[in-house]
């Protein structure tokens, strides 16, 4: 084998050790307590968009309604008045009563993202001055509330976003999508703000000021985009504001569904990172840093320093899967033997997310332009 393609192999076998051992450390010491708020207690409405009787839903709304804050509000909605979300809404009421909840009935479009849509017919609703935009799947710890206001609080902040953890259900294809993004995103987040990235947004949560809100043009910007929580966070920072991300972090359902649902989620997220970050995401792979070792050590056999930077790479490799597993609360260990499938699967959709812009979204099929439009 030529020399330079045994050197680009050893090279690759020491970029993915550094990598996995970074990330490792990183979630290690990524654990410190929220910043506790200031005295300032701005009254909170949270938009919660429902479409469907979603496993969990229950459970996730009600961690939201146990939040210990003074002045918050619950908008919900939905866009059929027939949506089975609705009597979900209903029993919540009915257990907390006091809970200060509206819901919002209308099926007005304002673009082809329905989500946005349906945040845009609920935003009239809301009465306080910060708005909190949260995913239906999504489970929050106490605090929670308190954990956004203190990072919104920080001079300069325009926009507070979360992190997440997936909480999976007990068959393979849940399993492997919560891998996805406890053992690859999760990780990749921590790095590239590490790097100094400040770019993320995600929909699990994206705290904001309603004047910054309106500010940027509204939810009424995002209406033809499939990375709307980019958008938005990107907008904010032309104004000149920091998007930071919250010390807290919070858990999503992976649901139990067939190979096909999450293999064209999973499409979805990939193609849509590549058209707000083209570049980023060509360079993406040096994040799969297992399967990029064990090619650099292919490349480079029988290299010494290739095979030391591998199995560096594989101890990292699965010292990250315990400790989000641990973090998770999750069955320690159990799903340790699904790494390899995992990372080539990850691989995958990562090279399939070159090849055409479709994606799949509640049913629906559509074309994604540049920037995500």
């Amino acid at each position: 084998m030529p020399a330079f393609i045994a050197q680009a192999g050893v090279a690759l076998a020491v970029i993915a050790a550094a990598y996995s051992i970074c990330a490792a450390l990183l979630l290690l010491r990524s654990h410190a307590t929220p910043v506790a708020a200031g005295p300032e207690r701005p009254g909170m409405s949270i938009l919660k968009p429902l479409c469907g009787a979603e496993p969990h839903l229950m459970e996730c709304l009600r961690s939201f309604a146990r939040q210990d804050y003074p002045g918050m509000q619950i908008v919900f909605g939905v866009r059929d008045a027939a949506d089975p979300a609705i009597e979900t809404v209903q029993q919540l009421r009915r257990e907390f009563p006091a809970l200060d909840v509206a819901l919002v009935v209308d099926p007005a479009v304002h673009g082809e993202n329905l989500k946005v849509s349906n945040l845009i017919n609920m935003l009239r609703q809301a009465r306080h001055p910060v708005v909190v935009i949260s995913d239906s799947d999504v489970r929050v710890g106490p605090g929670y509330l308190q954990a956004m206001v203190a990072a919104l609080e920080q001079g300069g902040v325009g926009a507070v976003t979360c992190l997440y953890r997936g909480r999976a259900g007990s068959g393979l294809w849940s399993r492997l999508a919560a891998m996805f993004i406890n053992d690859w995103y999760f990780p990749a987040v921590r790095v590239s703000q590490a790097l100094g990235d400040r770019s993320f947004a995600s929909g699990v949560t994206i705290a904001l000021r309603r004047s910054t809100l309106d500010a940027i043009g509204g939810l009424q910007v995002t209406a033809n985009h499939l990375a709307d929580d980019w958008l938005i966070c990107e907008r904010v920072r032309r104004l000149g504001l920091r998007t930071v991300l919250s010390r807290f972090v919070v858990q999503t359902e992976v649901a139990d569904e067939a190979f096909a649902a999450h293999a064209r989620r999973e499409l979805r997220w990939m193609r849509t990172i590549r058209t707000v970050a083209p570049l980023g995401y060509t360079f993406m792979f040096l994040s799969f840093a297992l399967p990029v070792a064990l090619i650099g050590l292919l490349l480079a056999w029988p290299s010494r320093l290739a095979l030391f930077a591998a199995a560096l790479t594989l101890v990292s490799r699965v010292a990250i899967h315990l400790e989000q597993r641990f973090r998770a609360a999750a069955r320690v260990g159990y799903d340790w033997t699904l790494i390899p499938l995992r990372d080539v699967l990850l691989l995958l959709v990562w090279a399939a997310g070159f090849f055409g812009r479709g994606v799949t979204w509640r049913g629906r099929r559509y074309r994604v332009r540049k920037g995500g439009r």
